[in-house]
């Protein structure tokens, strides 16, 4: 456990910055003097493949109740969602403190997780995309994620299906916190193995569920990042698991991404 702690603390590196890239950018707290080795995610996190999908885990536990209660609490001290018209803020290039130290726990959380490659090398990733949580040259890049999203959703309030845009890498973190709820996952159109050819095939045109609770962590990558639209319907009725409706509440979701570069 030691040199594997050891090991993350070696190669950890500082977020970078960004010109400009968006008007969107938001000022926060300076970053640079972020303790790399320092993680926040719970003591028992829990990874589960979602089998019917190659590259999507799912890392129940990923915070505690305590984690999730500061991480909020340093989200709130920015000040970007204070008027409640406000349910969105974006960060481009140099993260927050809070979010650099979030990147980090993530990658430290899959180093640790028993499913780590060994090398450079992702022929294991290509040949046994089961055991792969998450290719290696994406979980060593520099900085693992520099693009930032933050998404309140009161009851009721959710988010249509969609693929990520194509301006930002494979290789997607989402942590859900709050409010328990069910993501739901549809093939695209004209994919790999899209919905008419499923029907051709005679296989079920349903769309597989992922029930998140607060503190979960959600990895995309492949297959699941490029051919499978993401979604949450929390309409009346459609927040569902194991039969029983979900207590809906207020949810706050942090996406953490990696631009492409530009040019």
């Amino acid at each position: 456990m030691e040199e594997h702690k050891t090991l993350v603390k070696d190669v950890f590196g500082e977020s970078s910055d960004s010109d400009d890239e968006e008007e969107q950018q938001l000022q926060s707290k300076d970053s640079s003097n972020v303790d790399p080795s320092e993680s926040i995610f719970g003591e028992s996190p829990n990874w589960e493949r979602i089998e019917e999908i190659n590259g999507l885990w799912l890392c129940r536990d990923f915070l505690s109740h305590d984690q999730q209660s500061l991480l909020l609490s340093e989200i709130e001290e920015e000040g970007w969602l204070v008027e409640a018209s406000h349910n969105q803020a974006m960060r481009f290039g140099n993260l927050p403190v809070w979010a650099i130290k979030l990147s980090n726990s993530i990658r430290e959380v899959v180093l640790l997780s028993g499913y780590v490659l060994d090398s450079m090398d992702n022929s294991n990733c290509n040949e046994d995309k089961e055991v792969c949580l998450f290719p290696s040259d994406l979980i060593w890049r520099e900085p693992l994620f520099n693009q930032l999203i933050v998404n309140i959703y009161q009851p009721g309030e959710g988010i249509c299906a969609h693929v990520d845009l194509m301006r930002f890498e494979d290789g997607i973190a989402i942590v859900s916190l709050e409010s328990s709820c069910v993501m739901h996952f549809s093939r695209v159109e004209g994919g790999a193995l899209d919905i008419g050819k499923e029907y051709e095939m005679g296989l079920p045109l349903t769309k597989i569920p992922v029930y998140m609770t607060p503190g979960s962590l959600v990895l995309m990558w492949g297959e699941a990042r490029y051919l499978w639209k993401h979604e949450i319907n929390r309409k009346p009725g459609f927040q569902k698991w194991e039969g029983k409706d979900i207590d809906q509440k207020r949810r706050t979701s942090i996406t953490l991404r990696k631009l492409c570069p530009t040019g």
